[in-house]
């Protein structure tokens, strides 16, 4: 018998690199989740104005992501940069491609709430009535 230990690598030792780490909300029983690839082409603005059921926790592979949530001012996100958004009643404003000359690439795990849609447009009416907490009009 051969002993494998002399033969195998300790770079698993330094492979890991923290990204980011959360205190998620509770997420109660029959959530499931899913991962997904986004990918938009230079100057792409885009999904309008949505919501997530649950919480969503993302990497921009390539490119930059102008990204806005509801409260808070948008900031830019740049590959190799992680964020997340809590979800439920938050509007996420802007998930567009922040540059006109190269694509966005970007990958999120989002929670979804039981019996609920992963990803919801905001109807007009309530964009307006919450222009308020919208911090970049």
């Amino acid at each position: 018998m051969t002993d494998t230990t002399e033969h195998r690598s300790t770079a698993w030792q330094t492979a890991l690199t923290m990204l980011q780490e959360i205190e998620p909300p509770y997420v109660p029983e029959g959530f499931h989740v899913m991962t997904v690839d986004i990918e938009y082409p230079a100057g792409d603005p885009g999904a309008p104005p949505h919501r997530h059921s649950g919480p969503a926790f993302g990497y921009v592979v390539a490119g930059e992501m102008l990204f806005e949530l509801e409260g808070e001012p948008p900031r830019v996100i740049k590959a190799g940069e992680a964020f997340w958004e809590p979800g439920g009643d938050i509007i996420h404003y802007q998930d567009g491609n922040n540059r006109s000359d190269i694509p966005l690439k970007f990958t999120v795990t989002m929670l979804c709430a039981p019996h609920q849609e992963m990803f919801t447009l905001v109807p007009e009416a309530e964009l307006t009535q919450r222009a308020n907490r919208h911090a970049h009009p």
